[in-house]
Parts: C-alpha cells; structure tokens; sequence
C-alpha cells in the first residue's frame, strides 16, 4: 500500500525555519514521535537548496522513528524542491499547492499516480470547482487570523467549516492559528484533521504541544 493510499491528516504540521527556534528536523521528531501524522516543509524565506537540505533531514527524522511509511512528508508550492529532492534519493511523498500555485493536474503529471496532492480551498464554490481526481485532500482556513498566513482572505466560522465538509468529497483539514482549546468543536465540524504551525513550532515545550494536540484529537 503507497503512502497516498494510506494518508493521515488527522494531526499535519506546518513549519519551516521562520517558524522555530530550534532545527526544523528537532521539531518534526519530536511531534511525529507524538503522534503527528503528515508533515509539510512550508518556507517563504528559503532557497531550494536550503528546503532540499530541510527535506533531506526531516526525512531521516521521520524514518529513524519507523514512521516514514506512516508519516507523509510534504513540501508547500515547490514541486521543482520536490522533485529536486526525489533526485538526491530524499523521500518526499508529495506537494500542498494554493490556487494561485502549480495546477493540481501539472503536479500529479510530475509526481505520479502514488504521490500526494493537496490543495488549499476555503470556500464551497471553490471545493465544488476542484477537479477532485487530481488530489487527495482540501486545506481549509483561516480558523482565526495569524501571522504565519497573512495571504488568508478571511476566517471560517466553525459553521462554514461543517459547510465545507459536508459537500467535500474528499477529506479536509483545517487550520490557520489553530490552538488546543479550538480542538472540539473543529471534531465537532467532521472534518478529518486539523493543521497548525505556531501552536507547535513556537511552542516552549514542541513536545508537550504536539503531544496535548494529538490527546485532544484522539479522545474526543
């Protein structure tokens, strides 16, 4: 079974070097070894060069935990980071685009039939447009404002977060300055999962906030 078909967004973060104070690599360890389930590499600031290298090293975080044919390891926007990375034999399972990145059709072409393709869509017309054999799951947000996504157009209200997932076909996961006390009412909503940047990654204790996060998730 391909790691496309066993897909878990249930507990994703986001992160890149602008988000952390620590290695990139010493957060992702920490939060998959709590129970985080997919990981994206998102970075504004980063040459490829420097996300390849991030890649290369959250990788063998993942892997060295026995995870990496659980745990799928993304990449935001960069296909040509991707597919640079698969080149050096890094394990990369696939790419989150906006809807103003790469065509969803143009990174399935590139990646494959067993890769990854998420797509960020945070209002119903735009989840009802998605030519949704193309991608494997809906980013939606913003759940509240945050300094990690600026470009968010808006905030969802829990009510047009059940909405959305009501008419998706495909799973969806949800963030944009997602914290621990938001948790039940994004299970609530149905939705498959919830992604967050800061709540971990600027967390004091990475560890600890992975781990409240995956408890609450879990128990409810």
């Amino acid at each position: 079974m391909s790691i496309r078909e066993r897909l878990d967004i249930s507990a994703y973060l986001v992160i890149g070097p602008e988000n952390c104070t620590c290695p990139v690599e010493e957060v992702v360890a920490a939060a998959v070894d709590e129970g985080f389930t997919c990981v994206q590499i998102r970075s504004k600031v980063s040459a490829a060069r420097e996300m390849i290298s991030i890649l290369d090293k959250s990788a063998r975080a993942i892997r060295e935990l026995g995870k990496s044919d659980s745990v799928a390891l993304l990449v935001d926007d960069r296909l040509d980071v991707v597919l640079a990375a698969r080149e050096f034999g890094i394990k990369v399972d696939g790419v989150h685009v906006g809807q103003s990145d790469i065509p969803v059709e143009v990174c399935r072409k590139f990646l494959g039939a067993d890769s990854i393709v998420g797509l960020s869509a945070n209002t119903q017309e735009l989840i009802t447009a998605a030519d949704v054999s193309q991608i494997d799951y809906f980013g939606v947000g913003a759940l509240h404002a945050t300094s990690t996504k600026t470009d968010a157009e808006k905030t969802l209200s829990f009510d047009e977060i059940a909405a959305i997932k009501k008419i998706s076909p495909i799973p969806v996961v949800v963030g944009g300055g997602v914290k621990l006390k938001d948790i039940p009412a994004l299970v609530a909503t149905g939705v498959q999962g919830f992604f967050v940047v800061s709540a971990v990654a600027g967390a004091a204790n990475p560890r600890l906030a992975a781990r409240e996060l995956v408890t609450a998730w879990r128990k409810i």
